[in-house]
């Protein structure tokens, strides 16, 4: 069955998607081992076959990020930043302070040691994967990291609820808005 290349079907979507619904295109189309695309290949068809929208292609790609996990991640990136708080760096590893791996997180702010992770269905109807997320919050803490997860109903209503927790935990750490 004939299939479009991946990258021009991000690029037809520009006529109807919203902006983060392109920016989250973009990111699944920029991520993995293998990503489907690179940001120069999307920049390349935006180039050769147009921009729409007054530009928002253009917008989207400048706001995507290789390494997001999922469409989630992205709101909630974006969401944050919008709101003020810094740019996190996404799916970054964090290692005990002996040097053994703990966790990848969804999205890091480093400097403050501070890791918020998207929390979807799934971590909550398998018993199995609770119980190991359980013991993965627990050594992301003993690593020293403060460990925020949002759940579904932090983001509803426009998320200030994922803002506040996020933002409470920056400026425990030492960040301070506008510095």
């Amino acid at each position: 069955m004939p299939v479009e290349n991946a990258v021009r079907a991000w690029r037809q979507c520009g006529r109807l998607w919203r902006l983060d619904d392109l920016v989250a295109g973009a990111d699944a189309l920029l991520a993995g081992r293998n990503p489907l695309a690179s940001i120069e290949e999307l920049e390349a068809e935006v180039a050769l076959m147009g921009d729409v929208r007054g530009g928002i292609l253009r917008r989207a790609l400048a706001l995507a990020r290789p390494g997001v996990r999922s469409p989630r991640e992205t709101r909630l990136r974006l969401l944050l930043v919008r709101r003020g708080l810094p740019e996190p760096q996404v799916n970054t590893d964090i290692f005990s302070p002996r040097g053994e791996f703990v966790a990848e997180i969804d999205l890091a702010f480093e400097q403050w040691r501070v890791a918020v992770e998207y929390d979807g269905r799934v971590h909550a109807e398998d018993p199995r994967q609770f119980a190991r997320d359980a013991d993965r919050w627990a050594a992301i803490r003993d690593a020293g990291w403060d460990h925020v997860r949002i759940l579904s109903h932090h983001l509803r209503d426009g998320g200030a609820p994922a803002v506040v927790m996020v933002r409470s935990a920056l400026i425990r750490a030492g960040w301070r808005p506008g510095l």
